[in-house]
């Protein structure tokens, strides 16, 4: 009999794993809350046909694993790669190159010296120097997101001696649009494993590129027919309120509501505000600790606005991140007309706005939303102040998106649960491939399929492509600090904090 499987949620992690199970001939029903298989990246039509989605999504350099889908997938779905800009209330701050396009250099050279900055002084950008320590140090090994996730990520980089101003221009800002939230609010592991992921690891790693269209149409449309064409299925408006278990330790189903949806294996791909939906629910979940410790985890508010101008203005760089207007928000614009295919000919301008750790201006009205947003989008770009807005949408998220809060790292579930046939997925579930985001996501949704693969005996596991490896001069210096470890904790007793 063929053996079944049944997938919550339907986002990168979600359709990732249902699509690797449908191609191993497993009979698999992905069940989705919402009324559109994505997730967060779902878009949808406004009422007069124009499209909208929350947030814009970036694809970079080292998205591997999501580049192969969309080759699979046969798909096109994005545009050329891009440069970028960074602003503040005194204008233009940081543009990138392509760095792809640059001269290589050993990392993190290419970065620094390739970089454009307008204003940040030489001596402040030199003070990042001791912090090049940590980054050797965080290895993304488990002991170490032990000992760096205890601290903030402001508490690290002040600890190395960087700048007041160099963490005010740039690090923090990165933070705020990296990891959603301000630097005193993050955990110094995930900062560290972010920024080198994104940033540092290889002089290529910051180059983007983004969806031509909605990332729904674009892509998961698409990828919903290839998972259907398949044998697999999706069913939408389908909330998950709890899990039958048998009494070996397994689930047997998982329930929705009044349906019962029978099952071998279980796969979660839902985010933590989802998760924590389901758990407050679900007896099976709430008998095992380390699902009642889930309710220790947040998310972080996100606000999305479109806005359609009356008139063509000119935005030199697709993609812009933003910092200074407010101390703990950070948000980013980007230029539709340059982006998405629907809006090449439109004969205004079109923007995407997005606000992450957005607490403060979720219970605004729509129109004081819009008009703080052209009031900061004018101070960028003075030709927003004369325009007029002819149409806009405003989407409020509230805790949307994974909160990396100092010492958050202990509750976050590995792939494997105290269930032998559930498993985890997702961009907060701990794992050691090192990717971040929508990517990381996608890759813990293939790791879930291959896990049930493993307990259900029939099919290949899922191809996935590594990390690229540190550099050579980073490996050595990798190398040599884990032994210095070692031999500190041959010496010393394990008496300090970590």
């Amino acid at each position: 009999m063929t053996k079944k499987v049944i997938v919550i949620g339907a986002g990168w992690a979600g359709l990732g794993a249902t699509h690797h199970l449908a191609k191993n001939g497993y009979d698999v029903t992905l069940l989705e809350a919402g009324p559109h298989p994505g997730g967060l990246v779902a878009g949808w039509k406004t009422p007069g046909g124009r499209s909208v989605e929350v947030g814009i999504h970036g694809f970079w350099y080292p998205y591997k694993n999501i580049f192969s889908l969309v080759k699979e997938l046969d798909l096109n779905p994005f545009t050329p790669w891009t440069r970028s800009a960074q602003y503040s209330p005194a204008g233009l701050e940081v543009e990138s190159p392509i760095f792809q396009e640059m001269p290589p250099l050993p990392t993190p050279l290419g970065t620094f010296i390739y970089t454009q900055f307008k204003r940040l002084p030489l001596s402040d950008r030199l003070s990042a120097l001791p912090l090049l320590y940590s980054l050797i140090d965080f290895d993304n090994s488990d002991e170490a997101w032990r000992r760096y996730d205890s601290i903030t990520a402001r508490e690290l980089f002040k600890q190395y001696g960087v700048s007041a101003r160099l963490y005010n221009d740039a690090f923090n800002p990165m933070l705020l649009v990296g990891l959603f939230a301000p630097g005193e609010q993050c955990s110094a592991a995930a900062a560290l494993g972010m920024l080198y992921y994104f940033i540092l690891a290889h002089q290529p790693n910051f180059d983007v590129v983004w969806c031509r269209g909605t990332v729904g149409e674009k892509i998961f449309k698409p990828w919903v027919e290839a998972i259907e064409l398949l044998g697999g299925k999706v069913e939408t408006n389908r909330r998950v309120t709890d899990l039958i278990l048998d009494d070996t330790n397994k689930a047997r189903a998982v329930v929705c509501g009044e349906e019962m949806f029978d099952a071998d294996a279980v796969i979660f791909a839902v985010g933590i505000s989802g998760m924590k939906k389901i758990l407050s629910g679900s007896a099976a979940l709430q008998s095992r600790s380390e699902f009642r410790n889930l309710n220790n985890l947040g998310g972080i508010d996100v606000l999305g606005t479109r806005l359609w101008f009356d008139r063509k203005i000119s935005i030199p760089r697709p993609s812009n991140a933003c910092f200074g207007f407010d101390a703990t928000t950070g948000w980013t614009f980007f230029d539709l007309n340059a982006i998405h295919d629907e809006f090449k000919d439109e004969p205004g301008t079109v923007v995407e706005v997005d606000f992450y750790h957005a607490n403060q201006l979720l219970p605004l009205g729509d129109d004081e939303i819009v008009e703080i947003v052209k009031q900061y989008l004018a101070t960028c770009i003075p030709a927003f102040g004369e325009a007029e807005i002819i149409d806009k949408t405003v989407v409020r998220l509230s805790q949307a998106v994974t909160h990396f809060f100092p010492g958050s790292y202990q509750y976050m579930l590995p792939a494997t649960t105290s269930f032998k046939n559930v498993f985890m997925s997702g961009d907060w579930i701990v794992n050691r491939h090192g990717s971040w985001s929508q990517e990381k996501a996608y890759v813990t949704g293939l790791e879930a399929a291959s896990l049930a693969i493993d307990l259900l005996g029939n099919g290949e596991k899922a191809n996935i492509i590594p990390v690229e490896p540190d550099e050579e001069h980073i490996k050595v210096a990798r190398t040599v600090n884990r032994s210095f470890r070692e031999l500190g904790k041959s010496i010393f007793p394990n008496i300090w904090l970590p």
